[in-house]
């Protein structure tokens, strides 16, 4: 199993589906079972959690940041 494609999996559905959002935010296992449609070992299951959830900050980060300079852009012209 490659787990940063499934962390991408995972990272677009919460993207997508709202519902499946909140499930992570209350219970991230429960999600990412849910998405992939198995069940994984605890310490697989916690690499996968850690990866969306750094994989979302990363993102989050970028698009702000992204907002950012459309600002700027906008204020130069």
């Amino acid at each position: 199993m490659d787990i940063k494609e499934q962390i991408s999996k995972i990272v677009e559905e919460l993207s997508k589906n709202g519902a499946v959002k909140e499930l992570f935010e209350k219970e991230p296992v429960k999600a990412v079972e849910q998405v992939l449609g198995i069940d994984l070992p605890d310490e697989m299951i916690e690499q996968v959690i850690n990866g969306v959830k750094a994989k979302i900050s990363i993102d989050s980060i970028a698009q702000v940041s992204g907002m950012f300079k459309n600002i700027l852009k906008k204020d130069e012209e």
